[in-house]
């Protein structure tokens, strides 16, 4: 073989080589283009799936506190309800005198004072200050039996410092210049009742219901 023929073989040969390594660096790049465009589409459906799932956690957890508040809202009207009714029927006590001269004494006998100061709804006038006298009596007569001693009481109409018309009723008792107050309004005794009672009503309104 001659020398031209050797030169040609050999340079046929380095040109196979070369475009044998050429495609396999391009077959290389191509799968890594394939792997990395792959990964892509791994990560960005990954990342739609946490989307999706932190969405719909939200989307229960939102459900759940609105369902835990209707509840709430429920539950609390059943109460208002029950309060009003209850007010309602306190209401129609306001103007009878033994319930006036019993919130009276209570009022007297938690202050211990001699004088008095009686604050009422200005319809109340006339009634309230037609207890003063036996509600005065019981007074001494309580602490009389409890005591041994003799205490009594001076009460008087504030005519000044009325309860607003809006009220239940009942009274409010003050002394040394108003510095030391009785609530003994309808409306102060029956939030005390509701207060107090709203575990044994929830038992038996909602007994069951989570």
């Amino acid at each position: 073989m001659c020398s031209s023929d050797l030169i040609q073989n050999e340079a046929q040969e380095k040109a196979a080589e070369i475009m044998s390594k050429g495609e396999e660096e391009a077959s290389i790049d191509r799968n890594k283009i394939l792997m990395a465009g792959k990964d892509k589409v791994r990560a960005d459906i990954q990342q739609k799936a946490k989307k999706f799932e932190t969405k719909a956690a939200i989307a229960k957890s939102t459900a759940g506190n609105h369902a835990k508040l209707n509840k709430i809202k429920a539950r609390q009207e059943a109460l208002m309800k029950i309060q009003d009714e209850a007010g309602s029927k306190l209401a129609s006590q306001s103007s009878d005198k033994a319930f006036l001269t019993n919130l009276l004494v209570q009022g007297m006998l938690m202050l211990l004072e001699g004088d008095v100061k009686v604050r009422c709804r200005a319809k109340d006038d006339a009634t309230v200050q037609g207890c003063f006298a036996d509600a005065v009596k019981r007074y001494a007569e309580v602490i009389q039996k409890e005591t041994g001693a003799t205490k009594s009481c001076k009460l008087s109409l504030d005519a000044n410092n009325k309860l607003p018309a809006d009220k239940l009723g009942g009274v409010v008792l003050s002394c040394q210049n108003d510095s030391i107050t009785i609530d003994n309004t309808v409306d102060s005794r029956l939030e005390l009742v509701m207060e107090q009672a709203k575990p044994v009503i929830r038992q038996l309104l909602f007994k069951g219901r989570k």
